[in-house]
C-alpha cells in the first residue's frame, strides 16, 4: 500500500482523473468518494483511492492496490460477463461473515449469507469476511446479501468491495485487508459516500 497523503488537496478542486461526464453524477451533498482507477478496459488490476471533501476541494486520505472483474470493465454490465460496471454508485450498506462493530455504515453480520461457496478454493476462504455493497442494481438500505435486482437478473448484481485474493473477480472490487478496514471504519452515511469506478480512459471521458 502507498502511504496515504492525508491533507493533500487536488489543486483544481476536482477528483483527479475523473472527467465531467462521471463527475456530474456525484451528488452535490456527497462528502466522501472512493475512486477505483482501473488500469485498462480489459485489465483486472486497479488502484483504489479514498477522498474526502471540504468545501469544493477533495483531499486524498488513502490509497491501495486492488482488483476488479477478470475481464475488465463495461458500461453495459450483464450477469456473468466477468466485468465490473463503470459508473457512480452510492455506498450505503456493509456486512460479512465476521462482525464489525466499528463500521460506519449499517452492518449485517451473518455467517450464512456471506459464506464463500466451497468450490471457490482456499485462497477465497476469507473473501466475504467483510463486504461493502456497491449500489448497482440493488435496493440501498438493505443488506448486501439481499438478492433483489430492480433492473432484473440479466443486469447482474451483488457487486461488492471485499478482501483481495490476488487476482480478478466476477465483477466485484477488492482491496487489501488494511484498505477494507480503513473504509469500513471511515465511510460515514451522513457524508453520503459514493464510489466512482472504471478504467482510466472511461473515467477521464
Amino acid at each position: 500500500m502507498s502511504e496515504p497523503r492525508i491533507g493533500r488537496p487536488d489543486t483544481e478542486g476536482r477528483l483527479p482523473g475523473v472527467g465531467e461526464r462521471l463527475y456530474a453524477g456525484i451528488p452535490a451533498y456527497t462528502g466522501q468518494a472512493v475512486v477505483v482507477y482501473g488500469d485498462a478496459e480489459d485489465s483486472p488490476d486497479s488502484e483504489v483511492v479514498f477522498y474526502e471533501r471540504e468545501g469544493s476541494v477533495w483531499y486524498e486520505a488513502g490509497r491501495w492496490w486492488g482488483h476488479n472483474g477478470r475481464a475488465g470493465w463495461t458500461t453495459d454490465h450483464h450477469e456473468g460477463d466477468l466485468r465490473t460496471p463503470v459508473g457512480v454508485f452510492t455506498l450505503t450498506d456493509a456486512g460479512g461473515v465476521l462482525d464489525y462493530p466499528r463500521s460506519g455504515l449499517p452492518y449485517d453480520h451473518n455467517t450464512l449469507s456471506y459464506r464463500v461457496p466451497k468450490g471457490w478454493g482456499e485462497k477465497h476462504r476469507n473473501d466475504f469476511d467483510h463486504v461493502i455493497a456497491i449500489d448497482y442494481n440493488r435496493i440501498p438500505g438493505t443488506p448486501p446479501s439481499d438478492p433483489t435486482r430492480p433492473e432484473g437478473q440479466k443486469k447482474g448484481g451483488g457487486i461488492w468491495m471485499h478482501l483481495d485474493h490476488g487476482d480478478g473477480t466476477s465483477g466485484c472490487v477488492t482491496l487489501p485487508e488494511d484498505g477494507l478496514d480503513y473504509l469500513l471504519h471511515a465511510l460515514d452515511p451522513e457524508r453520503r459516500p459514493v464510489v466512482v469506478m472504471g478504467d482510466r480512459e472511461n473515467l477521464e471521458s
